[in-house]
């Protein structure tokens, strides 16, 4: 998901500054990037660390000059269990990376926002943080969380003509859906199962969640804050 944004920023223009653990990842996307002609550099960083959201606001400045978006996207999933197979070790880190690293990049991307006037905040939540099911507390805790904070960041920044969005989707045809399942599940009959009361009959795929950030991001949606935008084929519906 976070490679189709940031090759979709680049091919609209933006100068992309990529941030994960996996440096070997950082590296193939940045090129693959160039190669088609975007503009891209990456900082190895942990969403949930105050000092590397920082170190990556400070990178955005010394590589481009200024920041003006920031798409807080990083996230990890549960496996569906219950509360009580889930350990507070895992509790923990649900929080830190999808609650706590929206948080932080938001936070360390402030000053830089005001100094440009103004810019966009993107905070990839999820449609776990409208709709809730039995068996998946600990995530939708931390994605609901993040449905919060957009709200909150938006009222808080509106005076420095900052937005704060957040694109909400449903189950996505993406590597961490088969980690949601676990090992051995069938991934199959789990799509047909999750998608059998999606109106528009699929899962979300990455690129539904690039252009909803793009809009988001654009000046296409300037008199838009506070929303958490479902990307979910009309399962809130």
């Amino acid at each position: 998901m976070g490679l189709a944004g940031a090759q979709l920023f680049a091919a609209e223009g933006a100068n992309v500054l990529l941030t994960d653990v996996n440096e070997p990842a950082l590296v193939a996307a940045v090129e693959s990037i160039r190669n088609d002609g975007g503009s891209a550099d990456y900082i190895v960083a942990d969403a949930s660390s105050e000092a590397d959201n920082d170190a990556a606001v400070a990178a955005a400045i010394d590589r481009f000059g200024g920041l003006d978006i920031v798409w807080a996207n990083a996230g990890i999933p549960q496996t569906f269990t219950s509360i009580t197979d889930t350990t507070v070790e895992q509790f923990d880190r649900l929080m830190a990376i999808n609650a706590r690293g929206p948080w932080l990049a938001a936070r360390s991307a402030k000053a830089a926002l005001v100094e440009r006037g103004g810019g966009s905040i993107v905070i990839t939540a999820s449609l776990s943080g409208l709709k809730a099911r039995a068996d998946l507390a600990g995530y939708q805790s931390s994605k609901g969380a993040a449905v919060m904070l957009t709200r909150s960041l938006s009222r808080e920044l509106a005076p420095f003509n900052i937005r704060v969005n957040s694109v909400c989707p449903l189950a996505a045809n993406t590597q961490m859906w088969g980690q949601f399942l676990g090992e051995g599940a069938d991934i199959e009959a789990a799509t047909a199962a999750a998608t059998a009361n999606v109106p528009l009959g699929r899962l979300t795929e990455a690129s539904d969640v690039a252009y909803a950030a793009l809009f988001l991001a654009g000046p296409e949606s300037a008199f838009i804050t506070g929303v958490n935008l479902p990307v979910d084929g009309g399962s809130l519906a």
